[in-house]
């Protein structure tokens, strides 16, 4: 398998084309075209987590869902605030 390099060309696109993303979803976030509800596997892209760790979070109370036919629905708004009440601040 023969070895890529990666020029500062390269990183520079990249950066630019991560930005652009950020930019659309900020921008998505703010208008509030966001999904209001989640779907499990939405919540595990968007937190980078399993599925063992959303079910304990979903067992021990700190995420809350709604079933609905068998289907587990989140609420972003919900998954925002526990986000923003969880944050930890370290004085140094």
């Amino acid at each position: 398998m023969p070895a890529s390099i990666v020029t500062t060309d390269d990183l520079r696109d990249f950066k630019t084309e991560l930005l652009d993303e950020f930019k659309t979803l900020l921008t998505k976030q703010a208008e509030g075209k966001l999904k209001r509800y989640l779907k499990s596997n939405e919540v595990m892209e968007l937190l980078q987590i399993s599925p063992g760790t959303l079910q304990n979070l979903r067992i021990n109370g700190t995420l809350p869902y709604t079933k609905v036919g068998g289907i587990i629905f989140y609420d972003s708004e919900e998954i925002q605030k526990v986000m923003a009440d969880n944050r930890v601040h370290h004085k140094f």
